[in-house]
């Protein structure tokens, strides 16, 4: 168990070194910007109740339009975003994430990570946010925002894209932001 703990510590920094969550350009900016509001769209489209229940009572939400995951035993996903204030984007971040336990393949899939109170965005903001484990996220389909609601003052929705990914494991996300 403790090989596993200290391979899970080199993927996360692994994945990690080189990483800023900061565009390099403005146009980079812009363009990340545009495409968390299509994944915005396409949440809605999936869960049109999705807008009354989260975006609307929502202090905050994190975007991120592609995260890569893949993996064979050992594990990763990374996903650059954008952070949402009162509905203007305010920031950019990252995700990045390590896993260990059975699993093969890859896939993209599309995040978002809504703040109940300020509290909750705040910590975000601070780059201490990280979730232990297999955070519980919801995947976003016709309704489902219905039934979900905050944990810890978070709740995750995730929208399927592109692969195939067989697993049994766990990791955890972690996350870095700079502000717009």
């Amino acid at each position: 168990m403790r090989q596993a703990a200290i391979t899970l510590a080199i993927l996360m920094l692994v994945l990690q070194v080189g990483c800023s969550s900061e565009p390099k350009s403005a146009a980079s900016g812009h363009s990340r910007a545009a495409d968390a509001e299509v994944t915005i769209q396409r949440f809605k489209q999936a869960d049109p109740t999705m807008s009354d229940s989260f975006f609307k009572s929502a202090k905050g939400w994190a975007v991120f339009p592609d995260v890569g995951k893949g993996g064979i035993g050992v594990g990763g996903a990374y996903g650059k975003g954008v952070l949402f204030e009162g509905g203007s984007v305010v920031g950019y971040c990252d995700l990045a994430q390590g896993s260990i336990g059975f699993q093969l393949g890859g896939k993209v899939y599309s995040e978002i990570i809504f703040f109940e109170h300020k509290h909750a965005l705040d910590e975000f903001k601070s780059g201490t946010f990280e979730f232990a484990a297999q955070a519980s996220a919801v995947a976003a389909a016709a309704d489902a925002s219905i039934n979900a609601d905050y944990e810890h003052g978070v709740a995750v929705f995730t929208l399927s894209g592109k692969g195939l990914m067989y697993e049994a494991s766990i990791g955890g996300q972690k996350f870095d932001y700079s502000p717009k």
